[in-house]
């Protein structure tokens, strides 16, 4: 299991950006971190991977853990080679690389040339347009395809745990549709435990076991993602759906928000 117990970031020594967050993404099952712009998300995953570092951040409180190891005292490459991988928003592959030459980079922490190989082969398994464009430069590729490419990337280090950032931003829904169907494969074979941030709260709740809702660096809801699509406060805020189930204007969802910053 990895669990975030009560930490606390700060940048630049002084700004406060998570305040005592707390959660846990068990063994097998994908774990959904929900939240507007600026919520915290990225900044929960950095603190997981130890990035925080390289943009002048801390975990200055609390603990990270993954089966009982702590994470937040390791360098980010132990942290990978101890089993976590991050798949980045963005889609940030090295674009003067081949496909097969990215694939590579993803297993810098290992040296079992075999088991590598087997690796590209389950990615290629996953995703069957990487084998046919392998040789081809990744700048080349599309953006549905890199963003094949960087989960790839990161199933190349065999990992433990994966943590996803926003992998359904600026791709097309029947692209989105096949990503999110790769990573309940990935799941549903057992053999990852995955963290999963998303502003699309709709396709993350339909995918996830359970869900967090993190509010201005604070962790505002918990439960099974069966229950949270049900929560009034969801549907309202985050899927736009009034109480008959009907579909509300962006514009009243905005106001709504507003309101609830207001009276917290």
């Amino acid at each position: 299991m990895l669990s975030i117990n009560n930490i606390e970031v700060v940048f630049d020594g002084t700004i406060l950006v998570l305040k005592g967050v707390t959660l846990a993404a068990h063994e097998g099952k994908i774990t959904a971190l929900l939240g507007a712009n600026g919520a915290g998300k990225t900044t929960t995953l950095k603190a997981i991977s130890g990035l925080l570092a390289a943009e002048r951040g801390a975990v200055t409180a609390g603990s990270i853990e993954l089966d009982g190891t702590r994470l937040d005292r390791m360098a980010p490459h132990d942290i990978v080679a101890g089993g976590v991988a991050q798949v980045f928003e963005g889609r940030r592959v090295f674009d003067g690389l081949s496909v097969e030459e990215n694939l590579l980079v993803g297993a810098h922490t290992r040296t079992n040339l075999t088991r590598i190989r087997a690796s590209m082969e389950e990615v290629f398994s996953y995703f069957p347009i990487l084998k046919e464009r392998r040789g081809q430069a990744a700048g080349y590729l599309s953006g549905g395809e890199q963003q094949m490419l960087v989960i790839g990337r990161a199933l190349m280090s065999d990992p433990q745990v994966i943590l996803f950032d926003e992998p359904s931003l600026g791709l097309a829904p029947l692209i989105v549709e096949n990503i999110f169907r790769i990573i309940g494969r990935l799941r549903d074979e057992g053999k990852h435990t995955i963290l999963l941030v998303e502003q699309n709260a709709a396709l993350a709740l339909a995918i996830a076991d359970h869900a967090y809702v993190m509010e201005t660096g604070r962790i505002a809801l918990e439960g099974p993602a069966a229950e949270l699509r049900q929560n009034p406060e969801i549907r309202e805020s985050y899927l736009g759906l009034n109480d008959a189930g009907a579909r509300r204007s962006y514009r009243d969802v905005k106001r709504n928000r507003r309101r609830q910053r207001w009276l917290a």
